[in-house]
């Protein structure tokens, strides 16, 4: 019993091996047999699929797939050869048909399927799932029409298609950026802020409403509806905080004379930081300009500092650097630390240029700071009509002051540079910036006789901002005309 137990393990495992040796022979031979039957097929499958045909020609993708799979299942099970054979050369055909069909496809349907992409960048599957929804719909209708030959259906679909994206992107872009405005303005709604507080809560649905017609005009131009939309917030939640505080005082919880204390304990608290006498007795008008005035000076002076900071900083470290080079030399070095001490002296003179010009103007007329080397000239009271670079009558007066300063700095060279504030499509920005910019030039070139070669005129769009353009006085600010002033260090001037 035991020996015929022995015996037909043994055989079972001779009968394994030999199994195990006629698949490792026949492996080889399968992936011979592959690589003849599937070269074309493999090859005309990645065209397919480099031309996203699995998408543009789905019917003909879809069929060449079932032969392809058929293929290899037949191959995989010891299938008739010529079956195999068969099988992948019409999985061959049907991704060539694919190919064509989707290549076809990019060119009748190019529109639909740009819109289609501009959708999918906003997040519309997401923001806007129904519109996308109908648009995937009828862009497929599209492409089997198309793909069955019909070009005229196709066609019609594309254009339905092409309008459903468009909406459902600009649908999306609106949530993206006003979903927050609206809750607000429901949260404002239900605490009845059109009733106490009609001014604040109105100003609020206003600037929604611009935020929305903004969009739908120019939606990739987002920084001004972005801009509108955070005003409309903080309106909506200035009505929701105005609505409390007038509850209070008609439920009298807060008299109006405590609540005029309330505001003035503010402004008292702003007055003691600044060491500025906080007198209201007549109102906080006079108070409020006297702040105002106060930080305007500390920021001008704050950044002067920080400009003569720098310029020392600079002037140390070449002075350091030069005296080093010359310590170390001993031939001429009386004639370089003559040049030297000149070129000091030359710096000094601008120092002293730079102080009388700074003079000339009134604080809304223009700044004056220096920059290394360089005079700026922020002419801030030089003001455009909107989308206009024809200089305004108005302001003549301040360029006959901008005149005598540049005739301070003889021989000079000087650069107009045009600025914008975030609003408007970075090109238009460049654009006026630009053109502004030659505008100034072309007066100084009739008006003031100042030689062409002396001027340079460059617009900056909206790229160098000096301050924030999420606010209007921010904004202002950044809407501007400068006048570089680079002066001659010589030792005559």
């Amino acid at each position: 019993m035991v020996a015929r137990t022995t015996t037909t393990g043994a055989l079972a495992r001779t009968l394994a091996a030999v199994l195990l040796l006629a698949l490792a022979q026949a492996a080889p031979a399968q992936d011979a047999l592959r690589e003849t039957f599937f070269k074309d097929a493999d090859a005309a499958k990645a065209a397919a699929e480099a031309a996203n045909a699995e998408v543009l020609a789905p019917r003909s993708f879809s069929r060449a797939m079932k032969e392809y799979n058929d293929a290899e299942e037949g191959l995989a099970r010891g299938r008739n050869i010529e079956s195999v054979r068969n099988d992948a050369a019409q999985a061959t055909n049907y991704f060539r048909t694919a190919t064509e069909s989707a290549e076809l496809a990019k060119t009748v349907l190019a529109q639909v399927m740009k819109s289609r992409q501009d959708a999918a960048n906003a997040r519309a599957p997401a923001l806007s799932p129904d519109l996308w929804a109908k648009a995937q719909r009828e862009f497929g209708d599209a492409i089997r029409l198309l793909e069955r030959g019909d070009l005229a259906g196709a066609k019609r679909k594309d254009i339905e298609a092409t309008s459903l994206y468009r909406d459902a992107e600009l649908v999306a872009i609106k949530a993206e950026y006003l979903t927050e405005t609206r809750q607000l303005l429901e949260d404002a709604d239900r605490v009845k802020a059109d009733r106490y507080a009609p001014i604040t809560f109105a100003r609020a649905q206003k600037l929604l409403a611009d935020a929305e017609r903004e969009l739908s005009e120019n939606r990739y131009d987002t920084d001004l509806p972005r801009s509108l939309a955070m005003q409309a917030n903080y309106e909506a939640r200035h009505s929701i905080y105005l609505t409390e505080i007038v509850r209070q005082v008609r439920d009298k919880d807060l008299t109006p004379e405590q609540l005029v204390l309330q505001w003035e304990a503010a402004l008292r608290s702003v007055a003691g930081a600044a060491d500025v006498a906080p007198e209201m007795a007549t109102g906080p008008d006079e108070l409020t300009e006297t702040l105002v005035t106060y930080i305007e000076d500390m920021r001008i002076e704050n950044y002067g500092l920080k400009q003569e900071a720098a310029e020392d900083d600079l002037r140390l470290a070449d002075l350091e650097e030069e005296l080093r080079v010359l310590d170390e030399r001993l031939g001429g070095a009386t004639a370089e630390r003559t040049a030297l001490v000149q070129r000091l002296e030359a710096q000094n003179r601008v120092r002293e240029q730079f102080a009388l010009v700074e003079q000339m103007f009134t604080r809304d007329e223009a700044l004056v700071f220096r920059q290394g080397d360089s005079v700026i000239m922020r002419l801030v009271g030089l003001n455009f009509d909107s989308g206009a670079a024809q200089i305004r009558p108005e302001n003549f007066a301040l360029l006959e002051k901008v005149e005598k300063a540049i005739d301070v700095f003889p021989r000079s060279e000087l650069t107009i540079e045009g600025h914008t504030d975030s609003y408007g499509s970075d090109e238009t920005n460049q654009r006026l910036s630009q053109q502004r910019a030659e505008s100034v030039q072309q007066y100084m070139i009739n008006a003031m006789r100042i030689p062409s070669y002396r001027l340079i005129a460059t617009g900056y769009g909206e790229t160098r901002p000096v301050a924030s353009n999420e606010t209007a006085s921010g904004r202002e600010r950044n809407r501007r005309i400068d006048i570089v002033i680079k002066p001659v260090l010589d030792a005559e001037g």
